[in-house]
């Protein structure tokens, strides 16, 4: 397999002007000659869809959701970033790119970050003339807010609800196209295949969800915009309905899938409380702009209500290792370090799985309305689902399973491997590295759907001659029958386990063995366990009623067969990167303190892994094939990512 970045000569700052001044173009007239699909209606996919529809494709639009407003981009919290530098405090495109890499562990492709950077500064103008109602300051300017990784302010926000008020900016963008007939929407319709003919995208194989008719499309390019795969850990932040199916079955028809490892655990979530939970719930990152995170010094005082807890004994733990960020550390540090402080026995709450997140001392400084003011529905939130008050006693949080920085490989014009797939968003690798930096979720969904795909699909399509595949081509027909006898397989099977009981059990495996801490041997032993699950599936899973209506339970199975295969990839990439860096920690690869002990910091090899690890289907029980694209880096050089 053959990987070119397609990365553009020249200095870095002047990469993605130079591209855009060289690209190809399509006459206006000829556009709506080009049929593009879009699957997922994310930011990403809600964006790019518009944005290709208001140049003139003709789009085809498709979403397992009943309406675009309901993908899972609506869950997101906190703010998104961008390099406007309102507060005056130093921000510029460089220091977010900066940033980016440094967050990532330098594991990320210098010239898609830089880019990403350079395009944040017009995505809040953007949403701003949409109408999202991003919160401001006393003299009406945008106001804007610090978030991990970062020592100053550029998340810019509203309230706890920024990934809503983005979605439906998007979305009001896409309705409009629709309305003007240059989109057809297909809801509830999922993703079953994708259809390459002589080796190009030429369309998907879907199954409409409520009445069980599978269609294939044809198209002229086909983008996925289907979001990451935390959910093969069965708990995660994602909603339940998220999976990796549209990528991983894109990676079967030889999309190669880069750095599935990187899966990122955020530190502020709401800790599980037993095993009748399906899903866990987020508390944004922003909350620890205000929070201090602490656990008792003593575990006698762990049992103890927390205001019992004289200051004195309180171990604020990230303000003591890390006191130049303090509470805004990083994700994966952050993360870790509340692990290791439960894994002492400090940990607070049901299990002793829990730290303090404590708003005390903000609230006698701020007072009680202010915060409100900031943070209100979050604390609502909260107390809804604990029945506990954050502004009577600490919130309880633990790290959860939030966010994949891994996906399927994408040069620079964001094209996989197979030519005419385009992959935005969290379904490609290409912009977090090893670590996502809190909210740069929303900005690379935006900045991919809105600024740079119109841009390079138009390079692509601009060669290709228009005119779409028919859908009785033989490659469609083997495509779409492939996709029919695996569900008609799945229903065959008569087993007596449910296909949740079955993703509970690969979710432990997940957890446990390759959750925070990762090691060769705890690795192995996923291997081995997931291939027995994987064969229990297929000979003992129970999937009730028909293919011929409406059947969640055939939808959960359907997805749950390629968490099956995909878990053993995730384990397998993490065995094979014998290195920590960013979110993926393995035990071995620490560094030292001035003991010779192990300090819980990554150790990472740049001289034996600087490089993107992208995986080949090879098909059947085969194991996959591990290509590699090196990371150059010109303008950052990879140092020790230290942030006390």
């Amino acid at each position: 397999m053959k990987l070119e970045s397609k990365v553009p000569s020249g200095p870095l700052a002047e990469k993605w002007s130079h591209y855009k001044q060289h690209q190809k173009l399509i006459n206006p007239a000829n556009k709506s000659k080009y049929t593009v699909i879009v699957v997922g209606t994310g930011l990403a996919g809600g964006a790019a869809a518009a944005s290709l529809a208001e140049l003139g494709y003709k789009v085809l639009c498709f979403c397992f959701q009943d309406s675009p407003r309901r993908a899972h981009s609506i869950a997101a919290q906190g703010g998104i970033n961008a390099a406007k530098n309102y507060r005056n405090d130093g921000d510029s495109v460089f220091r977010l790119f900066y940033d980016t890499i440094k967050g990532g562990d330098f594991r990320s492709r210098e010239a898609n970050v830089h880019r990403l950077a350079e395009v944040s500064v017009n995505i809040i103008d953007q949403c701003v003339a949409q109408g999202v109602p991003f919160a401001r300051e006393y003299g009406g300017l945008l106001d804007t807010r610090s978030f991990g990784g970062a020592q100053l302010q550029r998340t810019f926000y509203c309230r706890g609800q920024t990934g809503q008020q983005l979605l439906l900016g998007a979305y009001q963008a896409l309705s409009r196209q629709i309305g003007l007939g240059n989109v057809k929407m297909f809801p509830r319709c999922e993703m079953l295949d994708l259809v390459t003919v002589d080796g190009k995208a030429r369309g998907i194989v879907t199954r409409h969800l409520e009445t069980g008719k599978i269609e294939s499309f044809s198209g002229d390019a086909v983008v996925l915009a289907t979001g990451g795969y935390g959910n093969v850990f069965f708990l995660s932040t994602n909603a339940i309905g998220c999976n990796v199916s549209a990528t991983y079955r894109a990676y079967k028809r030889g999309a190669a899938f880069a750095n599935p490892c990187y899966t990122q655990i955020h530190p502020t979530c709401i800790p599980v409380t037993g095993d009748h939970q399906s899903k866990l719930t987020l508390m944004s990152e922003s909350l620890r702009n205000d929070g201090r995170v602490w656990v008792p010094k003593n575990k006698a005082d762990c049992g103890k209500h927390p205001r019992e807890v004289p200051e004195d004994a309180r171990d604020y733990f990230l303000e003591r290792k890390y006191p130049s960020y303090g509470n805004l550390a990083p994700r994966d540090i952050s993360s870790r370090a509340a692990k290791e402080a439960c894994d002492d026995g400090r940990g607070v709450g049901p299990g002793g799985r829990g730290v303090y997140l404590d708003f005390a001392a903000a609230i006698a400084k701020q007072g009680e309305p202010r915060i409100r003011e900031k943070y209100g529905n979050l604390f609502e939130m909260y107390e809804r689902i604990t029945d506990e008050s954050g502004y009577e006693r600490p919130m309880r949080i633990y790290p959860a399973v939030h966010y994949t920085m891994g996906g399927l490989w994408v040069n620079y014009e964001l094209m996989s491997n197979i030519p005419g797939l385009f992959v935005v968003g969290e379904a490609n690798f290409s912009d977090h590295g090893a670590n996502r930096l809190g909210a740069s979720a929303l900005m690379q969904g935006l900045a991919d759907g809105y600024f740079v795909l119109p841009y390079t699909i138009t390079n692509w399509l601009a060669d290709q001659k228009p005119g779409v595949t028919p859908l009785d081509h033989s490659d469609f027909k083997r495509t779409e029958a492939e996709a029919t006898d695996q569900i008609k397989r799945l229903l065959a099977v008569k087993g007596k386990k449910t296909a949740v009981e079955l993703h509970r059990e690969l979710g432990h495996v997940m957890w446990e063995q390759v959750g925070m801490a990762r090691s060769k041997q705890s690795l192995e032993t996923a291997i081995a366990k997931i291939r027995g699950l994987r064969a229990e599936f297929w000979s003992n899973v129970n999937v009730t009623g028909t293919d011929a209506d409406l059947n969640v339970a055939l939808e959960r199975a359907n997805r749950v067969a390629d968490f099956m295969e995909f878990g053993e990839l995730l384990a397998l990439d993490a065995l094979q990167r014998e290195e920590s860096c960013g979110a993926h920690f393995r035990v071995e690869y620490q560094q030292k303190d001035e003991t010779g002990q192990p300090n819980g910091e990554c150790e990472r090899d740049d001289d034996k892994f600087a490089h993107v690890a992208a995986w080949e289907y090879a098909g059947g029980e085969k194991q996959p094939v591990r290509n590699v694209e090196p990371l150059v880096f010109d303008v950052v050089m990879p140092t020790k990512r230290s942030y006390k």
